[in-house]
């Protein structure tokens, strides 16, 4: 068979299995019936932005309110600091036990039990169970408001959401700015001066206490 012969059979090979393959696509997946089309248009365009925006403002006070009843149901969130206990930069540290037993139970109480006896008599502390998101349907992180206020004052970015506020007391919370320690340089001490490191920042905070090797795989 000469190469021109060869050539034409080739096509026509190709093309009788792009055909056998639009013939069993057609009879596997046929054309959509009007009752389907109509289910599918039902569904209707995605909610507009803005829309969504002015829905989830108002349910805000609602979820915060929400979020707020759960927590001060499972713990004391009272701020009674710790005398002479402090962070790194002074802030006061918590003191006492904070997850609230169900009525009428007492920790020894509670302590003399069985895992059997606290699960029938149903009085394990929710306070030790795991603590939802506030809006669990929609996630996200949720920063606290001077943290907002640093990277909105350093880096122009408003990290606020229109939904949700953050849900802990600022009492509970670490110091901010972190300090950092470098185990590496444990002679320098807080090697954050006290300020928040940011992608602006960086470099000009580490470029005289690290290596080079190091600032790349930081960085």
């Amino acid at each position: 068979m000469s190469k021109k012969n060869q050539y034409w059979t080739a096509i026509f090979g190709i093309c009788a299995v792009l055909i056998a393959v639009f013939a069993v696509a057609t009879v596997a997946y046929p054309e959509q019936s009007q009752e389907q089309r109509s289910n599918n248009a039902a569904v209707g365009p995605p909610e507009r932005f803005a829309t969504i925006m002015e829905r989830m403002k108002a349910d805000k006070p609602a979820i915060m309110e929400r979020q707020m009843d759960l927590l001060n149901a499972r713990y004391d969130l009272s701020d009674r600091p710790t005398e002479g206990v402090t962070m790194s930069r002074g802030k006061p540290i918590q003191q006492g036990v904070r997850v609230k037993l169900p009525q009428g139970v007492t920790w020894n109480q509670l302590a003399s039990m069985t895992p059997d006896e606290i699960k029938r008599r149903n009085v394990f502390p929710e306070g030790f169970m795991p603590l939802p998101h506030p809006n669990h349907p929609e996630g996200g992180m949720v920063f606290p408001k001077f943290m907002i206020d640093e990277i909105k004052k350093q880096e122009e970015r408003n990290l606020t959401r229109f939904d949700l506020d953050f849900d802990i007391p600022d009492h509970f919370l670490p110091e901010f700015p972190p300090a950092i320690f470098l185990t590496t340089r444990s002679d320098l001490g807080d090697v954050s001066k006290g300020q928040l490191i940011t992608i602006d920042n960086y470099y000009e905070t580490f470029s005289s206490i690290l290596n080079p090797k190091q600032l790349e795989a930081q960085m």
